[in-house]
């Protein structure tokens, strides 16, 4: 049984849509994280019955929309994440927090690729080489950001009990 209300999901991912807004120096900008990828990833760790593929097309989409970016990007690329975590979710959940890190490190970097896969097959204007760096800054915020979500989760569960 779930113990915690649904829009505990939403809150966060549009809370990481506001993240992916915000305004930074030009200096640092390239080290944004992927927001909407690392609160996905937690969910998709923690509740693949709630959160599955058909989920991150859609968060991905609603992220297209909010950045303005090429339709459908951001959603073929969360679908590619969700899936590898998906696979890999049996494993990454009992992985001590480093080395989930180093994983969602590893699939940010894969994210990267795919972005600059599809820019590449579509004519698009590739990212600066600096743009590699966010996966290093995701990999960085990931054991905060699960610390936090997992507290909210759980901490709604000893509420509604």
């Amino acid at each position: 049984m779930r113990a915690y209300p649904r829009w505990i999901v939403y809150v966060s991912l549009a809370i990481a849509l506001l993240l992916g807004l915000l305004p930074l120096p030009v200096a640092i900008a390239p080290l944004r994280p992927f927001w909407i990828a690392l609160v996905l990833a937690y969910w998709l760790i923690e509740d693949p019955d709630r959160v599955g593929l058909g989920f991150a097309f859609i968060v991905g989409l609603v992220g297209d929309l909010v950045y303005g970016g090429l339709l459908g990007e951001q959603a073929i690329r969360l679908v590619i994440l969700a899936f590898i975590v998906q696979r890999f979710r049996a494993r990454l959940r009992f992985f001590p927090l480093s080395q989930q890190a180093l994983t969602l490190g590893a699939l940010l970097l894969n994210d990267r690729i795919v972005s600059a896969g599809l820019h590449l097959a579509l004519g698009e204007p590739t990212v600066p080489s600096a743009y590699w760096l966010s996966p290093l800054t995701g990999m960085l915020l990931w054991p905060p950001v699960f610390l936090v979500l997992d507290a909210v989760r759980l901490g709604a569960w000893r509420r509604r009990r």
